[in-house]
């Protein structure tokens, strides 16, 4: 999709831009507290999503004790519906390591059919994390 430009975040200027987007969606639009949303930044890569040139999503990947684990997927709303997101995930999970073998995130409820359909599978039970219920999934290798 050419309206659509997903890269890694390599400036002071685009980290910036990345946490507006996600104090939009995860503080301000979903009520998360800010001292959960500021957790393993320097050990995040992060990325921004930008929709006709105007930044619109973010977000990152880390390594974990468990593998590597996709997080902070934040879409502002007035790009929602768009495929900004869809393009996201495929352009972190090509970004991994050769060597990510186990590959996870915790969806909201509601992004799950998203995840879904890039490949990953709900594993266990619900859980709430900052006050949202969601699931851990793991991409589906085959």
């Amino acid at each position: 999709m050419d309206d659509i430009k997903v890269f890694k975040v390599s400036s002071d200027d685009d980290l910036k831009k990345v946490y507006q987007i996600r104090t939009t969606v995860f503080v301000e639009e979903q009520n998360c507290p800010p001292e959960l949303e500021w957790e393993n930044e320097d050990v995040s890569t992060h990325f921004l999503a930008t929709y006709d040139q105007q930044p619109a999503a973010a977000c990152r990947w880390r390594e974990t004790e468990k593998g590597f684990k996709l997080e902070r997927f934040a879409v502002l709303p007035q790009f929602r519906g768009k495929g900004i997101a869809t393009e996201m995930i495929k352009t972190v999970i090509s970004d991994l390591p050769k060597k990510a073998g186990y590959i996870y995130l915790h969806a909201q409820v509601t992004a799950m059919p998203l995840y879904q359909k890039s490949g990953f599978k709900a594993v266990g039970d619900m859980f709430e994390e900052a006050g949202i219920q969601h699931f851990k999934m793991v991409l589906s290798k085959n």
